[in-house]
């Protein structure tokens, strides 16, 4: 694997971020070239603005970190985050909808997508697999991919746990080679992004991208 650092989003997602980690975020991704900085939607114009020569993608979050809002909410979310430069949008589907038995998230997601698709934005959705079990797991990759999703993410990191090698095999085996999977949430070593890679996970996401890349480089003289 030569590419490394193309599957790694540069990730920060915490409540007390300030500009100084954000400014740091944006200098290793430009010194390493990751695919992306993931960033609230607070930062979007700032990163996008430090990136705007740099092969590197914008992305932020629609939706975080429950997904509670309704639609119009996330689209007008979706909407600002396009206006002040996000290239990719991490959203949150609906937990609360789909685990009431609902359609609604299908709706959401598709409406959003329709939104992302216009303006040649990458949608991805988070579908937090760690309140799902296998065939709940199954059945959101469908329901994200059927409604126009690029990418289905695993995790917010807010929940009891993040990405699983195991999730991301059952992932890979159910979506179409056309959809992407991003895996995030808890993933602080090399052989544990590795294995996520191996599984089919095509992005991860992480706050330790610079570290992972450093180690990958010691390995890989």
């Amino acid at each position: 694997m030569n590419n490394f650092n193309r599957f790694l989003e540069s990730t920060l997602l915490k409540p007390t971020m300030t500009q100084e980690e954000v400014d740091v975020l944006i200098q290793d991704a430009i010194e390493y070239q990751f695919v992306g900085v993931c960033v609230p939607p607070f930062w979007v114009k700032k990163v996008s603005r430090d990136l705007e020569n740099q092969d590197i993608q914008t992305v932020t979050v629609i939706g975080f970190p429950f997904g509670f809002e309704d639609t119009a909410s996330k689209v007008a979310q979706t909407h600002e985050a396009i206006k002040n430069g996000a290239d990719e949008l991490d959203l949150v589907w609906s937990q609360t909808a789909y685990h009431s038995g609902m359609s609604w998230p299908k709706i959401e997601i598709a409406q959003i997508a329709k939104t992302c698709h216009e303006e040649d934005r990458i949608l991805k959705v988070i579908i937090e697999t760690a309140y799902l079990n296998e065939s709940q797991i199954k059945e959101a990759c469908l329901i994200c991919q059927d409604a126009g999703a690029d990418f289905v993410k695993t995790s917010t990191g807010y929940a009891p746990s993040g990405a699983k090698v195991e999730d991301i095999q059952l992932m890979r085996a159910t979506l179409s080679s056309n959809t992407g999977i991003k895996a995030s949430g808890g993933i602080k070593t090399l052989d544990f992004a590795l294995e996520l890679i191996q599984a089919g996970a095509d992005r991860i996401g992480t706050s330790s991208a610079k570290a992972l890349y450093e180690a990958w480089k010691a390995s890989n003289p």
